[in-house]
């Protein structure tokens, strides 16, 4: 028996085994391309778990999609493939709001200012609450 190993652009393993015949079988292969394991979970979850068909395939549903029409929307993704075969390309939209996540350094000069304020800004509410206290005391 002979092993074929692929990868694919997405960095998908594919594995392809032949049999003693040195055949492929097609029809095994043509029910994965066309999303026929699909089909059979769908109607798996539809039988058994149907709030768990639900939640798995709520665009399918959205879309109309059952079971039986999964192989006839793959074949129309595939013409409409073959059909016009150039990739779209979007253009990136630029970021509303530039996120810094590395902060600048700040000189020691612009530390010591910072520290001076923070500690003013401290000593002022400090000695307000002090007054609101003796206030209270009288």
């Amino acid at each position: 028996m002979a092993v074929w190993i692929f990868l694919t652009a997405t960095r998908d393993l594919l594995v392809f085994k032949l049999k003693d015949s040195k055949k492929l079988d097609a029809e095994v292969h043509r029910k994965y391309v066309y999303g026929g394991h699909v089909a059979a979970y769908m109607k798996t979850l539809m039988e058994y778990k149907p709030e768990k068909y639900q939640s798995h395939f709520f665009l399918y549903i959205k879309k109309g999609i059952q079971p039986d029409g999964v192989e006839a929307m793959y074949k129309k993704v595939h013409a409409a493939i073959r059909a016009n075969f150039s990739a779209k390309t979007f253009e990136k939209k630029p970021p509303t709001k530039h996120k810094w996540y590395n902060l600048k350094k700040l000189t020691y000069e612009e530390r010591k200012a910072k520290l001076i304020e923070r500690l003013n800004t401290l000593n002022a509410a400090g000695r307000t609450a002090d007054d609101d206290n003796d206030e209270d005391d009288d």
